[in-house]
């Protein structure tokens, strides 16, 4: 997707949260992913990205690593994975186990996107605890390692795990990425050498300084010579300027609701339009840049192609939630279309 003449190509990718729509079911929220998979994939978007969420009616992609085995085989080009595995509720060993069963299927094509936040509220994470007897140990760092070191057999000689195999094995694996909306994420990418990527849409205040600590500290590694960073951004584009807008009630319903600790399904936008009209938005903190690109195709063009300007990257990702099906398929389409000129 070239951005035009004499520009720096930047790269579109897609962010997948199987959002349900009010009036719909999670089975169908499931059933639209591999569509909007299918469509992107042939667009020409660089990954498709699936969340890990729990026990919400908003979002239904509670377990990406199921659904990825799907996409893959609905998909012919694009990349596959996982934005992000919540490692805390995981053994190092089972991730290794499935995105090596990824790669095995797809090899080339599968990302494992890792992160230490819950996604999901303390009741749930209790209840993905398997041990509920003692407090559960901040120990991410550890896991990360011995993540790393299951993917790619690098235990030390004396260590008792030197000689798990994880299968199935074969050659290469899962390109593993460090994910978070914080410095302590942007930290843990230097220290482990690893990609990056910062979800904007989600916690916009810090993205510059995130992404700015990472290149400016970044030394080479295993994993990557040099440092590569995404962000993740929201958008909503339609053919007019007042149709993005109208669409766009929806996700600030949504935002509206999620402070309050309200995860009901994603409104219609006349119903996020009442609502809001009677309840007022709730004020969130923003940073240098909206968590939301809302507008025509080449408005948002202009505004992704400043923010990825200014913070030196060659990547977005794209995390697209209306009400309807089809606009959200048709928000991608104009997206890919003015970025193909």
């Amino acid at each position: 997707m070239a951005m035009g003449a004499g520009k720096v190509k930047l790269k579109l990718s897609v962010l997948d949260q199987s959002p349900v729509p009010e009036g719909s079911t999670p089975g169908q929220a499931l059933q639209n992913s591999i569509e909007l998979a299918r469509l992107v994939d042939g667009l020409g978007y660089e990954r498709f990205w699936m969340s890990e969420h729990h026990a919400m009616d908003l979002l239904a992609c509670t377990a990406p690593e199921v659904l990825l085995a799907r996409m893959g085989a609905e998909t012919k080009r694009i990349r596959i994975g996982s934005g992000g595995i919540m490692l805390p509720h995981y053994t190092p060993l089972k991730v290794a186990e499935c995105f090596r069963t990824l790669h095995a299927l797809y090899p080339g094509r599968v990302d494992l996107g890792i992160g230490r936040a819950p996604g999901g509220g303390p009741v749930e994470s209790l209840a993905l605890l398997r041990n509920r007897k003692t407090r559960m140990q901040d120990d991410f760092p550890e896991q990360v390692s011995e993540l790393l070191a299951f993917l790619g057999n690098g235990f030390p000689e004396e260590h008792p795990f030197t000689r798990v195999r994880v299968s199935p094995e074969m050659p290469g694996g899962p390109d593993v990425w460090m994910l978070g909306s914080s410095m302590w994420s942007s930290a843990a990418a230097v220290e482990f050498g690893l990609p990056y990527s910062f979800a904007h849409f989600f916690s916009p205040v810090q993205t510059r300084n995130a992404i700015e600590n990472y290149m400016r500290n970044f030394r080479g590694s295993i994993y990557r010579e040099r440092a590569e960073a995404t962000v993740a951004v929201g958008v909503v584009c339609a053919e007019t300027q007042e149709e993005a807008e109208f669409l766009a009630a929806s996700v600030k319903l949504l935002q509206r609701r999620i402070r309050l600790n309200d995860r009901r399904p994603v409104a219609s936008p006349l119903d996020a339009v009442r609502e809001l009209a009677q309840t007022g938005e709730v004020s969130t903190e923003e940073g240098e840049w909206p968590r939301y690109f809302v507008g025509t195709p080449q408005r948002v063009r202009e505004e992704m192609e400043q923010m990825a300007g200014a913070l030196g990257i060659g990547e977005l990702i794209v995390n697209t939630i209306v009400w309807e099906q089809a606009k959200r398929l048709r928000s991608y389409e104009l997206l890919a279309g003015v970025f193909s000129e």
